[in-house]
This record gives C-alpha cells, structure tokens and sequence, in this order.
C-alpha cells in the first residue's frame, strides 16, 4: 500500500493485529444473545484475545487530532478491530463489535470531527474489488 501512495511511512502495530479487543461478561449481554455470543469467543483461542490491545487501538486509532490540520490515516487491519472500531464510534455497547461484520479487504471510512461525534461514513465498501473478490471470508449465507 505504502508503495501506491506519495509520502507515506508505513507503522507496523500491534493494535492494528488479529485479535479478540474485548471479552464481555454474561452480565453484559442481552439473555438473547448471551449463549451465542460467549461462544463465539470461546472458540477464540486464548493467544488471540487481548482486550489490552483493544483498548490501546482505541487510544492510538481513534479521536480527532489537534489544530486545524486534517489526517488522515490508513489502518489495515483485520475485521475483528474493524468491528471494535466502528462499535466504538458509534458508541454502541462494547459486546457489538462481534457484530460488525467485515469482508476481506473492504474499506471503512471514520470520521473524527473536532467538535461532534465520530461518523462511519463507509463500512465494508468492496466496489473496489472485482465481483469474485467480494464478500470473501464471509459464509454464503451471509453474502449479498
């Protein structure tokens, strides 16, 4: 990516890995949906949790900057921290980022206003893709 794009230096970071950002408690979680998802994360194996990291993408990924200049920074990441970062701006429950789904190589815009809350202003988006490249990493149940 670096290599397609003019003055840009690439950060390998942790927070922006494969990994479970948060493991709720039942108590959490709407008796609804309390079974499936804790055992979803069950299957999660333990080297790929990591709520430290979740909480330090937060700090590190999201936020407007200072001034009056604007960033704009490119993440590639993984859908699991899609799904915490939307979740997180939209200041949904934390639990609902097992929700967010994210296909394999879509793109997810979010803005961080100054002075407003953030805005997810494309989720998922994989017109840039060719049509067999689409939706891959999702089952065929929950593909267009």
């Amino acid at each position: 990516m670096a290599s397609h794009l003019e003055d840009v230096t690439p950060v390998e970071l942790p927070e922006a890995g494969d990994y479970a950002p948060y493991l709720p408690e039942r108590h959490e979680l709407p008796a609804t949906h309390a079974d499936g998802v804790l055992d979803f994360l069950h299957r999660v194996p333990p080297d790929e949790r990591s709520p430290d990291l979740g909480r330090r993408a937060l700090e590190l990924l999201t936020g407007p900057v200072e001034g009056r200049t604007e960033l704009r920074e490119v993440v590639i990441t993984h859908a699991y921290l899609v799904g915490w970062l939307v979740t997180a701006a939209l200041d949904a429950p934390p639990w609902r980022w097992v929700s967010v789904g994210a296909a394999n190589a879509g793109l997810t815009v979010i803005r961080y206003a100054p002075h407003g809350p953030a805005s997810v202003v494309t989720l998922n988006e994989l017109t840039h893709l060719p049509d067999e490249l689409r939706w891959t990493g999702f089952p065929p149940h929950l593909r267009p």
